[in-house]
């Protein structure tokens, strides 16, 4: 089996906790991605190089959907049994993950986009590799 297709999202758990965001997938097990996530008005452009996750949660922030974009370590069978999408981007290329969450190549980074207004919930961006964790949320302009 390929472990380069796209698979579709499920329901998964999200807990917001000191330092950071808790994804309890359906296998049983948890995620902690460190935070607070850093607030991004408007479009974010993730550093080069980075494995980006794109989680979009529920209003009340107790449960969402993670989507990988790109990632082609993880088999389809693994992502299946943890409730976790992936999307695989060609080069220019975009894809709508949610209602209102895009996301597209832009050279080596990932560009993420979300129309708030569309969106009934919140929008994390985490971009990671073995040297360093960066964490967003997509919020709304302050004007």
């Amino acid at each position: 089996m390929s472990a380069r297709n796209n698979v579709a999202p499920s329901t998964i758990g999200v807990d917001f906790v000191d330092g950071g965001v808790v994804v309890e997938y359906h296998d049983g097990r948890e995620v902690f991605y460190h935070g607070p996530p850093e607030p991004v008005d408007g479009p974010l452009s993730t550093p080069p190089g980075k494995e980006v996750h794109v989680l979009v949660t529920d209003p009340d922030g107790v449960e969402g959907v993670m989507t990988y974009v790109n990632d082609r370590n993880t088999h389809d069978d693994i992502l299946e049994t943890t409730g976790v999408g992936r999307v695989m981007l060609d080069r220019d290329d975009e894809e709508e993950l949610f209602p209102g969450v895009t996301v597209a190549t832009e050279a080596y980074s990932i560009r993420v986009e979300a129309d708030l207004s569309v969106v009934d919930g919140r929008v994390f961006v985490f971009a990671e590799d073995e040297m360093s964790e960066h964490a967003y949320e997509l919020v709304e302009s302050a004007d």
